[in-house]
């Protein structure tokens, strides 16, 4: 089982799939384990960039292959809209969920001041998140949708105000329903 949890920055993305990794016995793939080696070593969105993500997500893709069927494997992603990019991107997990899955997509989504409150917390800056509010009101305003809203298997869960444990016991219920 493949669950990508796919939202916007600042929505809690990796509290909830670290509280979901453990309560599913899985493992975390987390967009920031792929992509802090191409921010610390290329300039963001180059083709030295991007190459350096594809080729760290090839890696960790024939891992997550390699590991037993019975273990979950959690990703986050921030894919939105369409791009060249990011529609590669999403072909790249779409074959990983064919290979592994069953392939579910949860859309990780909250308020616009809740979203602020997250994104601004100190504690992102170590994590190389952004940290930018205009980012999050961009995001909110501009409403592009997210990748996989035309999954077999979609759950669009509002986390305002939900803890993560509580977060990802809906998933969990949810998973075990699929």
């Amino acid at each position: 089982m493949i669950i990508v949890l796919n939202g916007y920055p600042g929505v809690g993305k990796l509290t909830i799939g670290q509280e979901l990794a453990s309560k599913m016995s899985g493992r975390l793939l987390d967009i920031h384990s792929v992509y802090n080696v191409a921010f610390a070593l290329t300039e963001f969105k180059s083709p030295e960039f991007i190459e350096t993500v594809e080729k760290i997500e090839a890696i960790a893709h024939d891992l997550i292959l390699a590991l037993p069927a019975e273990v979950p494997v959690v990703l986050t992603t921030v894919l939105a809209g369409t791009s060249d990019w990011g529609d590669a991107e999403w072909q790249r997990i779409q074959r990983l969920g064919r290979a592994r899955g069953p392939l579910l997509v949860v859309h990780i989504h909250c308020d616009l001041e809740e979203n602020i409150r997250r994104i601004e917390s100190m504690g992102r800056t170590a994590k190389r998140k952004p940290r930018d509010a205009d980012m999050a009101r961009r995001n909110h305003e501009q409403g592009k949708v997210l990748a996989g809203i035309d999954a077999a298997n979609l759950l669009v869960l509002d986390v305002t105000g939900l803890p993560p444990s509580d977060a990802a016991s809906k998933i969990v219920a949810w998973a075990q329903g699929v």
